[in-house]
């Protein structure tokens, strides 16, 4: 069997014409490798969480706006977004593909709202066309490709930088938890939040991780405890509400986790059941550390009262993972992908370009200073 650790999250295939993505949705029994060319596949396999992580979102998303615009002959037999035709194809004339690629960029955009890197992604590679207003497609797929290539280039370094500075944070003998998957499934490599724990181990630390199974989606459980024992990490796994017997038992010394968006106050939005770990933590002293790169901090957000929080199905509240359904029917159900941990929770937010602190407004100042002085591309 393949080993998780040697496969690239989001890449393009053999033959760049396709997207090729490791299905989380069938891990950890199953490793398949899918190719994408189309954009409703595209689009759900953001929405149904095949391919996840606010990272690797975003480098799926400018990947993937390569691939659709290179242009075929579209199968007849795909399930095709409302509107789109078999044979619609991009048009090649400049101001024609450039509609068609704003349209399909947004339509992209639409598979899920709370993670900023899917938008901030599309926005890079639209602004690629905006800036050639006279090119027609042929012109600007190799300029495509080469900034979607960057993108997740960048993506990978960006992960190393944060493991650098996280594992500054790490102490020999610590035990670490994490909440939902922040590892390398979550990017192309290494990870936000678990990047520190990778470089830990490659530095000869003894370190043991602790990993919440996260519900309703059991990212945890299915994808972050799947690949740190793949790594060699000492691993052990969590039902959610067992973290804080954990922490009361001083099985923990510093939580790290991911997120999908940043406030410009510090307030973060990550995987839902983050903010009870973080309260959970001061109650008992342990630093609660936010991986991020900096383009999940969205300076346009003041707070996190004004992140948008998807809502999902009740369904994998009621039915998911159950042989036969597990709560009465008809009962209502609360449902929310992602939480937002306030800014005083969290010890220390860690970007490719150092660890920001309270107060996050000017640390983010300093943070994009020092970023707008040695861009990674």
């Amino acid at each position: 069997m393949q080993n998780i650790m040697d496969i690239d999250t989001v890449a393009l295939n053999g033959h760049e014409d396709a997207v090729r993505i490791i299905d989380q949705t069938k891990l950890p029994v199953e490793i398949d490798l899918k190719d994408l060319r189309y954009a409703r596949e595209m689009y759900d396999a953001i929405y149904l969480l095949e391919v996840r992580g606010a990272p690797a979102i975003g480098v799926f998303a400018a990947l993937s706006m390569y691939v659709l615009s290179i242009g075929r002959d579209i199968d007849a037999n795909v399930e095709l977004p409302v509107g789109m035709e078999p044979g619609d194809m991009p048009p090649d004339a400049p101001e024609e593909f450039h509609q068609w690629f704003h349209k399909t960029a947004d339509y992209l955009n639409s598979s899920r709202p709370t993670a900023v890197n899917l938008s901030w992604a599309l926005k890079h590679m639209q602004d690629l066309v905006d800036a050639h207003p006279d090119a027609d497609r042929k012109t600007l797929l190799p300029m495509l490709h080469d900034l979607a290539i960057a993108i997740r280039d960048e993506d990978i370094e960006v992960c190393r930088r944060i493991g650098e500075y996280g594992v500054t944070l790490i102490k020999d003998g610590d035990g670490l938890l994490t909440h939902c998957n922040a590892g390398k499934l979550a990017t192309v490599r290494y990870g936000t939040a678990t990047a520190p724990m990778y470089l830990a181990k490659e530095r000869g630390m003894n370190i043991r991780v602790y990993c919440d199974e996260t519900r309703p989606l059991l990212q945890g459980a299915r994808l972050t405890a799947f690949e740190l024992l793949s790594s060699g990490l000492d691993t052990t796994l969590l039902c959610d509400n067992m973290s804080g017997s954990a922490m009361r038992a001083g099985f923990i010394n510093a939580i790290f986790v991911g997120c999908d968006r940043v406030a410009a106050n510090g307030d973060t939005a990550n995987k839902i059941g983050t903010s009870v770990v973080a309260a959970v933590a001061k109650q008992y002293g342990i630093p609660m550390y936010i991986c991020a790169p900096t383009s999940t901090i969205d300076m346009n957000t003041k707070t996190g009262d004004d992140i948008v929080i998807e809502q999902r199905k009740a369904e994998e509240v009621t039915e998911m993972w159950y042989e036969k359904r597990m709560a009465p029917r008809d009962v209502k159900v609360y449902n929310p992908a992602f939480d937002v941990t306030d800014h005083d929770l969290i010890a220390g937010i860690v970007t490719e370009y150092g660890i920001a602190r309270a107060p996050y407004e000017e640390s983010f100042q300093e943070i994009f200073k020092k970023k707008a002085e040695n861009p990674i591309r």
